[in-house]
């Protein structure tokens, strides 16, 4: 074989041994993405965000804030995204909730995670409230903790009869954070006091029914209320409540329903008007039904701190603003960790 022609074949070689990396490296970022934390696609006239971590239930990290957070921002600035819709991947949940194993095991081991973690998702939650785009959160499945902030100061929250709303971070030796001090208080009457003390927990159209959504969809139309609002042109935030209505007009489950708690708002408003959990707690014995009890065996597994702690934050947080309560509730985080 001459010289010029082994020169080929080693060419031709090395040229086939460089697609193959290429291919290689196309395939790994196309798995990579799939396996992503969190998706951030354009989509139509929309910025898409889906939570992608359905083994844990979507549960919030570090990472998956840190990618949001600048997206969210950069989607904001596009004169060609009209809005932003964010979902949860695998079915079962929209968000259970911040990572808590993580940030816990980092305490121990006396990181700096747990400083960040709290901060950086409460400079998110705040993002999302102030957002200049229309932000839609699908609340499809467990939304809890972490999953809220990420959805309640959102202009648009739409549940479904497979949602379900909860702040359990009383039985976790936490409070409800996430600006839950300041949409809490903002419930009908004492409503958001009650959920935070006893982490009650909220299903379907119940989660409408208390105001966390504004819009209640049936499952299975959801993927074709996602179709339809990312084939909007140019919508305004009208034209994007106007689907939305649409929709939850047109939804029958459990239409007819009474709220869970409707019977018991009036006893809700007088027992959970107290200033002191003390108070609280003596409202519910001398009251003795059953419905009381009941509450009152869930306040005992409680944390004591956290019910002081709840109580208190949701008296401040009714009288400040988001920020001003996002500031006194990491304060309160970092209080809570160390």
């Amino acid at each position: 074989m001459g010289l010029r022609e082994m020169w080929r074949l080693m060419s031709r070689f090395n040229s086939s041994k460089r697609t193959n990396i290429i291919l290689q490296h196309l395939r790994m970022s196309k798995h990579t993405d799939a396996t992503a934390e969190v998706l951030l696609e354009r989509k139509g006239c929309a910025g898409v965000i889906t939570l992608n971590r359905p083994k844990f239930l979507n549960a919030l990290n570090l990472s998956m804030i840190r990618q949001i957070y600048p997206q969210l921002k950069k989607w904001e600035q596009d004169p060609e995204a009209f809005l932003i819709i964010i979902k949860g991947a695998g079915g079962k949940a929209f968000c259970a909730g911040g990572d808590i194993r993580v940030i816990s095991e980092a305490r121990k081991a006396n990181q700096k995670i747990a400083q960040d973690f709290f901060r950086e998702e409460y400079m998110l939650n705040n993002a999302i409230d102030s957002c200049q785009k229309p932000y839609i959160a699908l609340i499809h499945g467990i939304t809890m903790g972490g999953g809220v902030g990420l959805s309640v100061h959102g202009q648009f929250r739409v549940a479904t009869e497979k949602s379900l709303f909860a702040m359990p971070e009383t039985a976790i030796g936490l409070f409800p954070d996430v600006g839950g001090g300041y949409f809490l208080p903002r419930l009908q009457g004492k409503l958001g006091c009650f959920l935070a003390l006893t982490g009650f927990r909220l299903k379907g159209r119940d989660v409408y029914a208390a105001g966390i959504a504004t819009h209640f969809v049936d499952s299975e139309k959801l993927g074709m209320l996602e179709e339809d609002l990312l084939a909007l042109k140019s919508p305004s935030k009208e034209n994007i409540a106007d689907v939305l209505e649409t929709y939850h007009a047109k939804s029958k489950i459990d239409q007819d329903k009474s709220f869970i708690l409707e019977e018991h708002m009036d006893k809700i408003n007088s027992w959970f008007s107290a200033n002191t959990m003390e108070q609280i707690i003596e409202n519910l014995q001398q009251d003795g039904s059953s419905f009381a009890l009941e509450q009152l065996k869930v306040i005992n597994k409680m944390s004591p701190t956290s019910l002081k702690i709840t109580l208190r934050q949701l008296m401040e947080g009714s009288s400040k603003t988001l920020q001003e309560v996002l500031t006194m509730e990491y304060r309160l985080s970092q209080a809570c960790m160390f």
